[in-house]
């Protein structure tokens, strides 16, 4: 499915995700991504590549990256520091273990749920970040190993007409290999995660 399909029905697909974690990453900013109906559009995403020391995959197949391994557009989810659930998204071909993690959405859809679950925040600090994504949207460790093109998760191509510009810097909150220019978000949005690029 192309990234630039305009019509409300469609979802990425795993033919999406069966690509270079790079290009994958790059292109879900500007899709929309929906769970249990709140959510809104990719601002930032981080790509992660099997032989990266910053991926979970580096040690090779364990039962925590079991997921890693398996078929594209699946989640990858798992407990950052003990406190907050991460999602991630399987790219390349089975086997490959890459991964694009999702930093920020701006949201726009079940704003007042997303709120009652931050603690009644501004929508800009809704999801602004993975962990305060994924906290407003509801997922957790349970989702781990769903299918992205299925319920409870909706994500959408880009609509047409959307024409943000992509920048690309060092990933963040990691402390090996941040030099990879790897972190991909749009251009003054006020919706990425500190530091902003």
């Amino acid at each position: 499915m192309s990234a630039t399909a305009t019509t409300a029905e469609q979802r990425l697909d795993a033919g999406f995700f069966e690509r270079s974690v790079h290009l994958v990453a790059r292109e879900l900013i500007g899709c929309r991504l929906f769970y249990n109906g709140c959510g809104g559009t990719i601002v930032e995403t981080e790509s992660y590549e099997r032989d990266d020391p910053a991926c979970h995959a580096y040690a090779g197949l364990t039962r925590r990256t079991e997921v890693l391994f398996g078929p594209p557009g699946c989640a990858y989810v798992y407990l950052s520091y003990g406190v907050h659930s991460l999602l991630n998204a399987v790219a390349e071909p089975e086997g490959e273990a890459a991964a694009v993690l999702i930093r920020a959405l701006e949201p726009t859809t079940g704003l007042e749920e997303m709120r009652a679950r931050r603690g009644g925040r501004a929508a800009r600090d809704l999801c602004s970040g993975p962990g305060r994504l994924t906290e407003a949207l509801g997922v957790g460790l349970d989702d781990n190993g769903a299918d992205l093109a299925s319920e409870p998760f909706l994500l959408q191509p880009r609509q047409g007409g959307w024409g943000g510009e992509i920048v690309a810097g060092r990933r963040v909150g990691i402390t090996k290999a941040v030099e990879r220019p790897w972190r991909f978000s749009v251009a003054g949005s006020p919706f990425v995660s500190r530091p902003r690029p």
